[in-house]
């Protein structure tokens, strides 16, 4: 069996049982038995499958490893958290959320106009709402307005002139103000892809110089008492747990400083976000080097320690980890559509009477390859391919004996994986790449997984059952784009071996996992592919669960009238073009209209024939 490093990335949300991977949950369904039945309902295409009761498992753990950490310190700061809306603003998200941690101190962050309309809408009363990214008046006065709601919604001030317009709207609309934070740049960077979030060149924050002119500012306007919060980012992933140590250290020490120089009202250090997710599938290359445990600690600790050095009050914890809370709550599921080199089969092989040497060659090594012999047989097919391809760049043989020369190569290599599957033979390993099989899969990189595309960042993937079977096949994935780049290739570092299929007989499902965070809110519709069919499952106190909030990919007219077409024009001028069409009779011009309208009813996902059956 193979475990694909579930043990590694999963958290123990998900486990392996009777070759299926289930949900390690309650009464432990299998995903593939999901999928199945909401294909049965006539859904196709990909799905994304949503699990709220993982949500509610990640709030937990921030809040309980924090409050564990402030306890064994004797820490007299209480920890709050917020879910950055920029990760996952979708409502099948958001909503289960907010309800899901309403017994803790967990809010909402805004970094747009309408992000803020959806957190002062939803945000649990008592529960904090933070305001990040750069503000304009408008934006400002829906904080007053927030504040007017009775919301404990903090400004963060990223340039003096958000402070000036702060000061001009409080003028204006008089209290309550909104608390004002500072959003202060470190000189300590982060590391990894987003390294560029801290450092002194980063895009947000203030410098030490702007910082003292802030408080200036709040002094000479009589709003020194709402400034309660400084805030600063490292980076969305922190791979090691050396740059938060730095960053805590002077992020502690700029708080201490500030409560010196006046700001008696300052009780609250926000470190952001940045707290990673392990999504590595292999042992060895791991995305972080702390535990949860270990990161709450520190933070706790390093602010304890300065606040003691420097005789001032212990600061409340303010965190803003979203990628931690969303990742794993989301799992892409997409069909594999085709195997590449199934037209390598017997039946595709159409041997002459007479056929060259090489071929003939080829076709003995096929029928007599065995276990002693497999990778000499192996090493003689490809050199014989090699010239047989070069015999017909130079036009001795013909293009039925290319057809022939490829068939019978992969015909034999398939065999000697077969004979060797369950040895791991380093000539084997070695030719993985050169052989590699390509499997189709019926969804768009550039729409559900466009962190790969865009920042290679890589997502486990594994098969849903056949989890009993060891998989034969190095495997790179293809999306359905009509572009190069929508693919997943092989990776020798990185190995990805999945099952050797008939999908013309059989269905077989690739599940991405921990895809909850970005991926959705970054999807592009490249190709107008959309957003994949989605449900959430939903357990029961009993333990049965159910699934609930199906809601299906958008149709074909759907997406034309989201980018301003006019469909209704689109429909009249089909129409009017198969009416008018001299190689459509009057008898069928009916029928095609009726096939026309049922597409455009339809997602713009693949729907093959399997059977005599649409899928």
């Amino acid at each position: 069996m193979v475990d694909y490093g579930i043990n590694f990335w999963s958290d123990n949300d998900f486990i392996i049982e009777d070759g299926q991977v289930k949900i390690n949950y309650k009464t432990k369904p299998a995903i593939i038995d999901i999928v199945k039945k909401v294909r049965e309902e006539g859904y196709r295409g990909p799905l994304l499958l949503r699990f709220p009761h993982l949500i509610k498992k990640q709030v937990d753990k921030i809040f309980t490893h924090f409050e564990t950490s402030i306890k064994q310190y004797h820490y007299k700061g209480q920890f709050k958290a917020v879910f950055p809306l920029k990760v996952n603003q979708f409502p099948n998200f958001v909503l289960p959320l907010v309800e899901l941690s309403q017994n803790r101190c967990y809010g909402l962050e805004a970094g747009s106009k309408a992000e803020l309309i959806i957190a002062m809408a939803y945000t649990n009363k008592g529960s904090p709402i933070t305001v990040n990214g750069f503000k304009d008046k408008e934006m400002i006065s829906l904080g007053f307005i927030a504040a007017n709601m009775g919301h404990e919604i903090t400004l963060t001030i990223e340039g003096l002139n958000e402070l000036e317009t702060i000061i001009e709207v409080a003028e204006e609309m008089g209290k309550p103000c909104p608390n004002i934070g500072l959003r202060i740049r470190l000189h300590s960077s982060g590391i990894g892809i987003w390294a560029k979030s801290g450092g002194i060149n980063s895009k947000f924050g203030l410098t030490s110089t702007e910082l003292l002119e802030g408080i200036r500012l709040l002094e000479k306007h009589k709003l020194i008492e709402k400034f309660t919060m400084i805030h600063f980012h490292i980076g969305s992933q922190i791979s090691d747990i050396s740059p938060l140590k730095k960053a805590m250290r002077e992020a502690g020490n700029i708080y201490a400083e500030l409560r010196k120089m006046g700001a008696k009202n300052l009780k609250s250090v926000n470190i952001g976000g940045g707290l990673a997710v392990e999504y590595t599938q292999h042992e060895g290359s791991p995305n972080r080097n702390y535990t949860l445990d270990e990161f709450a600690g520190d933070v706790v600790f390093s602010l304890k320690e300065i606040a003691k050095n420097k005789k001032e009050p212990e600061p409340d914890i303010y965190i803003e980890s979203g990628r931690y809370i969303a990742a794993s709550h989301a799992l892409l599921v997409a069909p594999v559509l085709e195997l590449f080199s199934q037209e390598y089969d017997e039946k595709a092989l159409h041997l002459k009477d007479k056929n060259p040497q090489l071929i003939e060659e080829l076709n003995e090594l096929y029928n007599t390859v065995n276990e002693k012999y497999a990778i000499e047989y192996l090493h003689d097919s490809l050199d014989h391919m090699e010239s047989l391809l070069t015999l017909f760049d130079l036009g001795y043989i013909d293009l039925q004996d290319r057809s022939n020369t490829e068939i019978l190569v992969h015909l034999i290599i398939k065999k000697v994986i077969k004979i060797l599957k369950h040895k791991n033979h380093s000539d084997i390993i070695r030719i993985q790449e050169q052989v590699q099989e390509r499997y189709l899969l019926n969804c768009s990189f550039f729409q559900s997984l466009p962190d790969y595309w865009g920042l290679e960042q890589s997502f486990p993937v594994m098969p849903l059952d056949r989890l009993n079977k060891r998989p034969t096949r190095s495997a790179s994935l293809w999306d359905i784009t009509c572009d190069s780049d929508g693919e997943i290739g092989f990776d020798l570092n990185k190995p990805l071996f999945l099952h050797d299929v008939d999908v013309t007989t059989e269905e077989y499902f690739l599940g991405f996992f921990l895809v909850g965070a970005y991926q959705e809110v970054l999807g592009m519709r490249h190709n107008l592919f959309t957003h994949p069919t989605e449900l959430s499952v939903e357990f029961e106190e009993d333990g049965t669960h159910s699934v609930t909030n199906l809601l299906e990919a958008q149709t074909i007219l759907d997406v034309l009238d989201d980018l301003d077409y006019d469909t209704k024009e689109i429909e009249r001028r089909l129409k009017q073009r198969i009416e008018d069409s001299e190689l459509i009779d009057d008898e069928t011009r009916k029928e095609v209209l009726g096939q026309l309208y049922v597409m455009l009813s339809e997602n713009g996902y693949l729907r093959t024939i399997t059977n005599g059956e649409r899928k």
